[in-house]
């Protein structure tokens, strides 16, 4: 089952945010660090907000699959977040 509207919403909110990123900006494909110029460190960020604002734990493995909107969904919906 995918992960609400809501949820993803919320997921794009919080990556925007560390992107420094117009929420139209950001597509469900578009990639972080090649079209949009994310660092390494930028995405351990995301992991950890992530984390916090979801009350869910996620595999530091998992960060090479977080590339896009659409993979971490894909990651947050594997560790069964639910709004």
């Amino acid at each position: 089952m995918a992960i609400s509207d809501a949820l993803r919403t919320q997921v794009k909110a919080i990556i925007c945010d560390i992107l420094e990123l117009d929420p139209d900006d950001v597509t469900e494909s578009s990639r972080f660090i090649e079209d949009h110029g994310a660092d390494s460190l930028q995405a351990i960020e995301i992991l950890a907000n992530l984390e916090r604002e979801l009350a869910i734990t996620l595999d530091q493995t998992d960060l090479t699959r977080m590339t896009t909107l659409q993979e971490v969904c894909a990651v947050i919906e594997e560790a069964g977040a639910r709004i």
